[in-house]
């Protein structure tokens, strides 16, 4: 029999997160903390069988304007062949929308996009969402290899513009929350010229404090003559370094200075001892059209391979959610999400 706790002590939740196979940062302590001190009300949920810990939930409560709904990005952490496990954990959320507003619960499982597994989801009841959670199409490299296997391993021109770069640009790496500014500038720039939504400085800030206090996170900062020209924000967690966010100048066009950063934060990453550099969300197409084909080709040229995640997926709890549903999908089409 399964029974569900909830766990409020840190070490008892990182011992088994970081010892799971599918362990990610967006189900790690601090994730939850991260969004605790963005208040939203969040659930850290454990699955024992008699007093063993068989799997774990972080569910975030999201009170959006189109209907509020829990989320639970890169998880939960379950076996997915265990029927007992599955089924306590979407019994879990059926009672919990008895005590919360919520219209439905949208998850995006840190598994492998295949079949088998989307047909595991749907048995329960869960449906595509009509927008991504996180990243769930990836670009990732193989850190268990020399600097120079790396390098050989790198498209000809990325691999010119890394040694270019050594000649004029400097990078830096820091953990200072003070530092979020350099991104959140280069940010609003990014923006004019790719037309996404902006983080606030505050969502920033708060996320990075929180995984840079435990050595989980640094700011890379790319220079030309003092001036920071790129920036980027890079998470260490267990047994990989993920590109999270960035940020570059109009300037940054005339030097390698992004180039300059990720060929730093992999060298990071190895002395680290971390096993892949995750450069996180590519095109979910070779399409050269995507509104994502700029990012993908730049991210591919560094070599590495290509893991496509379960898309997030929607468990409908109220019939309310299909004015949710009808919402996101325009607004996933207007934005070519």
């Amino acid at each position: 029999m399964i029974v569900t706790q909830q766990i409020t002590e840190k070490n008892t939740w990182e011992n088994f997160v970081l010892n799971h196979p599918q362990v990610n940062f967006l189900h790690s302590w601090n994730w939850g903390e991260f969004h605790r001190q963005l208040n939203h009300p969040i659930f850290r949920l454990g699955f024992y069988s008699g007093k063993t810990l068989r799997g774990v939930a972080l569910l975030i409560y999201q009170p959006a304007k189109r209907g509020h709904y829990l989320e639970c990005p890169g998880g939960p952490l379950i076996d997915w062949q265990n029927q007992a496990l599955t089924s306590a954990f979407f019994q879990t959320i059926r009672d919990y929308s008895r005590q919360l507003p919520i219209r439905f619960l949208r998850l995006r499982p840190q598994v492998l996009d295949t079949p088998l597994n989307r047909h595991l989801l749907h048995q329960f009841g869960c449906r595509l969402a009509p927008i991504h959670l996180h990243a769930q199409n990836t670009w990732q490299l193989d850190l268990d290899q020399s600097e120079d296997q790396i390098l050989q391993g790198m498209r000809k021109t990325t691999r010119y513009l890394i040694r270019q770069a050594q000649k004029n640009i400097t990078v830096e790496a820091t953990p200072d929350p003070k530092s979020i500014h350099f991104l959140y500038q280069l940010q609003l720039q990014t923006v004019k010229l790719h037309g996404f939504v902006p983080f606030s400085r505050q969502f920033l800030t708060t996320q990075f404090g929180i995984f840079s206090a435990d050595d989980q996170a640094l700011l890379f900062l790319a220079k030309h003559r003092r001036q920071v020209l790129a920036a980027a924000m890079i998470i260490f967690y267990g047994p990989e370094a993920v590109y999270h966010y960035s940020g570059s100048s109009l300037k940054a066009r005339q030097f390698p200075a992004t180039y300059a950063i990720q060929w730093a934060a992999i060298r990071e990453a190895k002395n680290r001892g971390f096993h892949r550099y995750n450069f996180w969300g590519i095109a979910p197409t070779q399409n050269p059209h995507h509104r994502f084909a700029g990012v993908t080709l730049f991210k591919t040229g560094f070599g590495g391979y290509r893991v496509d995640y379960l898309p997030a997926h929607d468990l409908p709890l109220r019939s309310s959610y299909w004015l949710t549903y009808l919402i996101e999908l325009f607004r996933a089409k207007y934005r070519r999400l």
